[in-house]
C-alpha cells in the first residue's frame, strides 16, 4: 500500500494535504512564511489579567481570526491572589503540551498512523525565591521541564517514539522554551 493510500485510511483530524500545500507555498515564497503573532493583555485586578488573541500578520498581510480568544491568568491563594485562573507559567506549560500534542497528531496523520488517544503531562520545576526577590541569584524561570506522553496508536513503540521526536523537532513552543529569544519591552 502506498503512503498516500495509507494516509487516506487514517483519520486523526489533520488535513495533511493543506499542511503540505502551505509548506510548498513557503518554500517557493519564503516571505509568505514571515508571521507576527499577537496577544493583547489587560490588567483586571490584583494579579489577574486577561489576554485577547484575535489577529495576526501572515502570508504577506493582516489576518483575522473567526473569533477573539481570551486567556485569563491569575495566581493561587498561596500568593495572596484569587485563584480564578491558571498562572502564566501554567499557561506556558499548557502551550508546550498543546503544541507537542498537535505535532504528534499531524505527524501521525502524515505517516499513516491511526491515533486512538494521546495524553501529555508537563511539569515544570521552579524555585520561587527568584520571583519573590528572596534570592537574587535564583533565576525566575523553570529549572527543569518534563514532558511525558501516553499514546495509544496503531503503531510499534519505536514508531510512536519517532512521532514524538518529530513533533518535538517541529514544535514552535518547544523551541521558544528551550532557546533564547530576544524580547524587547517598552512603555508607550
Amino acid at each position: 500500500m502506498n503512503k498516500q493510500m495509507e494516509t487516506a485510511n487514517v483519520d486523526n483530524g489533520v488535513d495533511v494535504e493543506a499542511l503540505l500545500g502551505a509548506k510548498k507555498v513557503i518554500e517557493s515564497m519564503p516571505e509568505a512564511g514571515q508571521f507576527t503573532w499577537r496577544a493583547h493583555c489587560k490588567w483586571s485586578d490584583g494579579v489577574r489579567s486577561q489576554s485577547t488573541v484575535q489577529g495576526f500578520f501572515g502570508l504577506g498581510e493582516e489576518q483575522a481570526r473567526k473569533a477573539a480568544f481570551v486567556v485569563e491568568a491569575d495566581h493561587p491563594e498561596q500568593f495572596a491572589a484569587t485563584d480564578a485562573a491558571p498562572t502564566p507559567v501554567e499557561i506556558v506549560l499548557s502551550a508546550l503540551a498543546s503544541c507537542l500534542t498537535a505535532g504528534v497528531a499531524a505527524v501521525a496523520q502524515n505517516r499513516g498512523i491511526q491515533l486512538k488517544s494521546v495524553q501529555a503531562t508537563v511539569e515544570g520545576d521552579m524555585d520561587m525565591a527568584g520571583i519573590l526577590g528572596a534570592d537574587a541569584d535564583v533565576r525566575n524561570g523553570f529549572n527543569a521541564v518534563r514532558v511525558s506522553f501516553d499514546i495509544d496508536a496503531d503503531a510499534k513503540p519505536d514508531e510512536i517514539a519517532a512521532l514524538v521526536a518529530q513533533s518535538q523537532k517541529r514544535s514552535a513552543v518547544f523551541d521558544i522554551v528551550t532557546n533564547p529569544t530576544n524580547v524587547h519591552v517598552s512603555v508607550v
